[in-house]
């Protein structure tokens, strides 16, 4: 036991009881409170401080199962060690049922303090226990909602640093004269864009572990449309995405591919200022598995021939792919190319 004295609040209306209880109790280094029935015992209670009860069955007025279930509506009530004839076993077990840690059998004999001692101290050591592991839990709770405070304001710096070098690299693309160098500069800004978006999300959701797919890819696709597509040039996007939630580094991987993918089909999926359609979509195709597929109704490519441009986007997609566990293929459809990205969810 503790060395401070363990305060038993004791419901009995038999006082000579109460008093031999309170002598032998306080030898072992508890304190005895009085309450004669169950309005004084609510008042006493009322002031706090009392750490277990002892509860006779019969009270002036009613029975301490009424007083249980008083308590019972009470929030944080000590626990209950019922007191009870020792031939009233149903009673005991009422007691119980109702919400009591423990029963003693009142008795006349020196073994009914003996025994009561052993179930105080017994539901002193379950309350101490029970009292630390609510407060091991709210730890827990505080210390995880403030890493996960931390980590939504890590996310907004770092979107914000990266919305400060996408402007840097914009303000660069405008300064420059060389069309390739421009249109390189701009690529480059899409793709801080793209990361810079999943920042962005994550900061301003409740569950900072991952990403909802559609809504980011949607998001991404309203910019491209918007800084991708070139003067009169008419390209509809459209997209067919299942609500998957990837972890974080899988969405940075698969916006970049989504944004290389786009920009590709846009630039030369439609040579010479025609009109297109690009479907962008998401499926699950097998256990642990998905599949991102850009489909457009352009020219046609299948992967064969002369890479326009640099290739430097072709290399980032089979590089994502790769670290994505997946792989990467082009299909040519009867009208346009599909791009296909398999990958391990």
């Amino acid at each position: 036991m503790s060395s401070a004295p363990i305060r038993v609040l004791y419901v009995d209306d038999d006082d000579a009881l109460v008093r031999l209880v309170q002598r032998r109790l306080g030898r072992v280094g508890f304190e005895v409170v009085h309450a004669p029935h169950a309005e004084a015992a609510l008042g006493r209670l009322e002031q706090g401080g009392i750490d277990i009860i002892a509860l006779d069955h019969y009270l002036p007025g009613g029975i301490g199962l009424d007083l249980i279930a008083e308590l019972g509506q009470r929030e944080g009530a000590p626990p209950i060690v019922y007191v009870t004839g020792s031939a009233e076993t149903a009673i005991a077990v009422s007691a119980l049922k109702a919400g009591a840690v423990d029963f003693v059998p009142k008795t006349v004999s020196e073994d009914f303090t003996v025994l009561l001692i052993a179930a105080l101290e017994q539901a002193a050591q379950k309350a101490r226990f029970e009292a630390e592991r609510i407060a091991a839990e709210a730890a827990v709770r505080a210390a995880r909602d403030r890493a996960e405070m931390l980590l939504r304001e890590v996310n907004h710096r770092v979107a914000n640093s990266l919305a400060l070098v996408s402007s840097l690299v914009s303000l660069q693309a405008k300064a420059v004269q060389d069309q390739a160098a421009r249109d390189a500069l701009e690529e480059t800004q899409a793709r801080i864009y793209a990361v810079s978006l999943v920042h962005r999300r994550l900061y301003a959701s409740d569950d900072v572990s991952g990403v909802s797919l559609d809504e980011y890819v949607e998001g991404l696709l309203e910019h491209l449309v918007t800084s991708v597509a070139e003067g009169d040039r008419q390209v509809k996007l459209s997209t067919e995405l299942e609500g998957a939630r990837v972890a974080t580094d899988k969405a940075v991987s698969l916006g970049v591919v989504v944004t290389e993918l786009v920009t590709n089909a846009i630039k030369y999926a439609f040579p010479d200022g025609r009109c297109g359609e690009i479907l962008v979509r998401f499926r699950t195709v097998g256990e642990g598995q998905g599949e991102l597929a850009v489909i457009d109704n352009g020219i046609g490519y299948a992967g064969d021939g002369a890479v326009k441009g640099t290739g430097l986007g072709s290399r980032i997609v089979k590089a994502m792919a790769s670290g994505l566990g997946g792989s990467f293929r082009y299909e040519r459809m009867p009208q346009g190319t599909a791009a296909i990205l398999t990958l391990q969810l």
